[in-house]
């Protein structure tokens, strides 16, 4: 197989446990890179702390952010294309949240907003994922739209509140990013739609595309990928929808893909 195309999820997946690339996932990265793939991050996050990654790798091209909600061509920061949702429909979930004392926040392209005061476990999550929040007096009265809300609380909290919403017809989607996260967004938001989107738009086919990640979030990319890659981390759902199980992203599982296919590939493309 020829990979024209490799996405790759970072939280989980590129960077370790301790938040940071390792020499040998760069350097694969980097190799990919060189030897003629496009390389687009795939991510929960924003671009704000998406293109730091970006930057330490030395790539540059396009970024799927939000999972899935926007994607952004890096050079000059235009969003290709986005999928946001009218504020008014996440107020009976911030109501919940506000009720129950769990953590929340709305994001639009560029920008997260909070409107209450964070507590030192919030603050530290915030750090560890090089997020610099902007508090505002209410989030439901944002002026731009929406493309994103994450709650953020300890799992067995974020397992309630899946049990206390399921069945209940809202017209956005609930995704599981990470334990401790829950992101509401556009029913089709999701990073196997926003990649096919960049990928027909460069004329790639998906049997030539590489996806790798985690969590329950990239089952969607992992599913419509040619080579859809799991890494040794993630849930056995994960796990059982992709092609290939690899090493985990203590293991530099990302690394051991790319040497394993990823860079099997030619120009001109």
């Amino acid at each position: 197989m020829v990979c024209r195309l490799i996405a790759l999820d970072v939280d989980g997946t590129l960077l370790n446990d301790d938040h940071m690339l390792t020499e040998r996932t760069k350097h694969a990265v980097r190799s990919a890179s060189e030897a003629g793939a496009v390389i687009v991050l795939c991510t929960g996050r924003g671009p704000d702390n998406s293109l730091p990654v970006m930057r330490e790798l030395g790539i540059d091209g396009h970024l799927i952010g939000h999972n899935g909600a926007i994607t952004v061509r890096t050079s000059d920061l235009t969003v290709e294309h986005q999928y946001p949702f009218e504020t008014r429909q996440v107020e009976p979930m911030v109501r919940y949240c506000r009720e129950r004392d769990i953590h929340y926040d709305l994001c639009t392209p560029f920008r997260l907003y909070i409107d209450r005061e964070l507590e030192e476990p919030v603050r530290q999550m915030y750090r560890d994922y090089m997020i610099e929040p902007e508090t505002t007096e209410d989030v439901l009265r944002l002026a731009e739209l929406p493309v994103k809300m994450t709650m953020f609380a300890d799992p067995a909290t974020l397992d309630r509140l899946e049990d206390d919403w399921r069945g209940i017809e809202i017209p956005l989607r609930f995704i599981r990013s990470d334990d401790r996260f829950i992101d509401v967004m556009h029913p089709e938001a999701n990073k196997g739609n926003a990649l096919k989107r960049l990928a027909e738009s460069m004329g790639i086919n998906r049997e030539h595309i590489m996806a790798i990640g985690n969590y329950y979030n990239d089952l969607e990319m992992i599913r419509f990928a040619g080579i859809g890659v799991a890494m040794g981390n993630a849930p056995e759902i994960v796990k059982r929808a992709a092609d290939i199980v690899a090493p985990t992203n203590n293991e530099d599982g990302v690394s051991w893909a790319l040497l394993r296919y990823g860079l099997h590939i030619r120009q001109p493309f």
